[in-house]
């Protein structure tokens, strides 16, 4: 294995290091950054573009409701299993080579996407998208890492995560206003991000220069396998169960069953491997263990509020696609100013717990009053409730991953980064499939009551408008039907982020255990003398 020692750094304001030595200067950092934080904007882009254009796309494309899940758990599932592999690879190759490696997958994904003729063609080629977005998620903060110290980091941090929020609230908007005009439709919103993601190829090219260190190990394919399907077997059953099986069912026996022994075998391979692609040491420290589970629990809330707000919008207040975007801006805006705010004090201060702490607090509260949705709730108060749990994804999100880093040593960088980032993805998709059953449950079971109020006959013509379980359309029904639909969904999706708080309030739990330890002045880089530049 190759010997390395770390950049150096000046009385520790500075926190990395030029080709000559010199200290990097903050355009300098930038300019470093800049094909990351691209290559970032398109990754969070592809994942939020179609949120408000998945109504519309379902209903083309002849799906349902189980269908617009699995629509977004299929990228999640592929993102999540696919991350503790980028993560291992980072340790062991090129990191900018596995950034651009990224980039090209996903782009691939994006452009058969955008011709998918019906709903599985699409899913398929969701998975493909979620592992070059599991790379670009995954390495954008290792890459970080290595350039830059812990106590500068949350600086930088913040910027990631404003890129983070304009990509959100940036995607969903022009979703909606591509698939609200004619001569685009909704296939483009999976063409657009290609141009990006070349640029960001071009960018990276010439700006991201790291040290590669070359180590003589393997890769632990076996690990990485048992892994991704014991993560795939747990999202297939959670999606399936209480629609195309009972919850409690041998179907469920057997799919529960197989992922916990295909976890176990997972374990045991792991202890043995002489390169694990998750080193179950990392476990020992219990920063790293309470930051990866809580990082579990601010996933399901994350993932859940950008997915079901579309619907809301748009089946419950009968809004088009682009307002659909419009009317999420609280959300965000809570995010990217909570996000950039707590990285510069982070920075400043060398302090990072009080972030978590509030953050906490104010997501579980934020979900908790979400929870009261109803289709007339007044817009001013959903704003409100968006506000505080964007304001705490923001505090929350990139500071666990900076607890993270700050424990670790330069080799364990990347799976340590990819661990948490693994946890917050499984969380999203576990919280995807699970809220959205229960979403569809609670939709049919709100809908036959509202049908059955009106009458047998509004019964029938309810039934003949919402058609077993597809998306419906609201201006193709009559007054008093659509009323029930809307009233439903609004129902439905209120109880979905009521679902949603008890997991944040864990997670805040779990940080209040969470030990705080002064951020480190000095950056995790590898440079060698068997190290070759990266350019």
């Amino acid at each position: 294995m190759a010997t390395t020692t770390p950049t150096g750094v000046r009385g520790g304001s500075r926190s990395a290091t030029t080709s000559d030595g010199a200290p990097m200067t903050h355009p300098q950092i930038m300019k470093a950054l800049s094909g990351l934080m691209l290559g970032m904007f398109v990754a969070i882009l592809s994942s939020t573009i179609v949120s408000n254009a998945l109504p519309q796309i379902i209903s083309d494309l002849g799906g349902t409701q189980s269908s617009y899940t699995w629509v977004v758990t299929a990228a999640l599932l592929s993102m999540t299993a696919a991350t503790p592999l980028w993560g291992k690879l980072a340790d062991l190759f090129s990191k900018k080579l596995l950034v651009q490696l990224s980039l090209v997958i996903y782009v691939l994904g994006s452009v058969v996407a955008g011709m998918s003729q019906n709903t599985g063609m699409l899913i398929a080629c969701r998975v493909v998208q979620g592992i070059g977005v599991g790379g670009l998620s995954a390495l954008a903060q290792i890459v970080m890492a290595a350039m830059i110290s812990p106590r500068e980091r949350g600086r930088y941090s913040g910027y990631l995560g404003a890129v983070f929020a304009v990509a959100t609230v940036g995607g969903p908007l022009l979703g909606g206003v591509i698939t609200d005009t004619d001569w685009l439709g909704w296939r483009w919103c999976f063409y657009v991000g290609v141009p990006f993601a070349v640029i960001a190829l071009v960018v990276l090219q010439r700006t991201l220069k790291l040290p590669v260190v070359r180590r003589d190990v393997k890769v632990d394919w076996l690990g990485a396998f048992l892994i991704s399907a014991a993560v795939s077997l747990l999202l297939i059953w959670v999606t399936q169960a209480g629609d195309s099986f009972d919850w409690i069912s041998w179907q469920t026996w057997a799919m529960t069953g197989g992922a916990v022994l295909l976890g176990a075998l997972f374990v045991l391979v792991e202890s043995r491997a002489s390169d694990p692609i998750i080193p179950l040491r990392l476990f020992r420290n219990t920063t790293i263990s309470l930051a990866s589970a809580a990082s579990l629990f601010v996933g399901i809330a994350m993932f859940s509020g950008t997915v079901f707000f579309s619907q809301f919008f748009q089946l419950a207040r009968n809004e088009s696609p682009t307002m659909s975007g419009v009317l999420t801006i609280p959300m965000i805006g809570g995010l990217f100013v909570s996000s950039t705010v707590s990285g510069q004090i982070i920075t400043r201060t060398g302090k990072w717990k009080a972030w978590l702490v509030s953050g906490g607090v104010l997501l579980a509260a934020g979900l908790g009053l979400l929870g009261t949705l109803r289709y007339d709730t007044p817009y001013w108060r959903i704003a409100v409730f968006m506000a505080l749990t964007g304001l705490g994804l923001g505090m929350m999100m990139q500071n666990l991953v900076l607890a993270t880093q700050n424990q670790v040593a330069p080799e364990d960088l990347g799976a340590a980064s990819s661990v948490v980032t693994f946890f917050r993805s499984l969380g999203g998709a576990m919280g995807v499939s699970a809220l959205g059953a229960v979403m569809a449950h609670r939709v049919t079971e709100y809908v036959k009551d509202g049908l059955a109020a009106l009458g047998p006959k509004a019964a029938a013509m309810g039934h003949g408008g919402t058609g077993g379980g597809g998306i419906p359309d609201l201006d193709k029904l009559p007054a008093p039907i659509r009323e029930v639909i809307e009233s439903a969904y609004g129902h439905g999706v209120g109880d979905v982020f009521l679902y949603a708080a008890p997991f944040a309030l864990l997670g805040l739990v779990l940080v209040l255990f969470i030990k705080e330890v002064a951020l480190k002045s000095q950056p995790l880089a590898e440079g060698a003398a068997t190290a070759s530049s990266e350019g």
